[in-house]
């Protein structure tokens, strides 16, 4: 995306826990800002040709996360002024927060402990294909997990949503309003 003089685009990237709504989120604000639209782990999914569990299973989190760096990494460079749904972890490594930084604007998606467990226990299917972070599981670690994250979401987002009361459509044009009012400024994007 280039704007009339030839100025990239910034993008726009959204962070948040699991089962936050970022994917569908990111859909509908992509349809809104006529942006593409890339979610990190269906991109790390096709790649790998495998489910984001199954790395994790039979290769461990540090190698899935060295693929998650390397994907961010040729995301950024490829498709600038996209729409990123990044995975809950993206956030984790200095590295990743450096390029999301450089892609444009972070937007963290803050939903509630209880939120993110109704969510995940109405598409089951999900809750099994994620991989559990900690010996509890991944329903009964979303507090452990939310707590060691959420000052890094905090410290990266330029804008934040608390999503427990708005649907994703409602998300997409708040969203979008602060997108379109300009509140989004940034000297050092390319």
């Amino acid at each position: 995306m280039s704007r009339a003089n030839g100025e990239r685009t910034p993008g726009i990237s959204l962070i948040g826990l699991r089962g936050s709504g970022k994917t569908t989120v990111g859909e509908r604000l992509a349809r809104a800002l006529d942006r593409d639209f890339i979610d990190l782990d269906l991109l790390i999914t096709l790649s790998e040709r495998r489910s984001i569990r199954s790395i994790f299973d039979e290769s461990g989190e540090s190698d899935f996360r060295d693929i998650e760096e390397n994907a961010l990494s040729t995301l950024i460079e490829h498709a600038p002024g996209s729409i990123v749904a990044t995975g809950g972890g993206a956030i984790l490594r200095a590295s990743n927060r450096s390029r999301l930084r450089r892609h444009g604007a972070i937007v963290w998606l803050s939903t509630g402990i209880d939120t993110i467990r109704r969510r995940l226990k109405a598409h089951g299917v999900e809750v099994d294909d994620r991989p559990p972070l900690t010996p509890l599981g991944t329903l009964d670690e979303l507090e452990a997990i939310l707590a060691e994250r959420a000052p890094l979401y905090q410290e990266l987002a330029d804008f934040t949503v608390a999503t427990d009361d708005l649907d994703a459509e409602g998300i997409a044009r708040e969203i979008a309003a602060w997108w379109g009012d300009g509140s989004f400024r940034r000297e050092s994007n390319p």
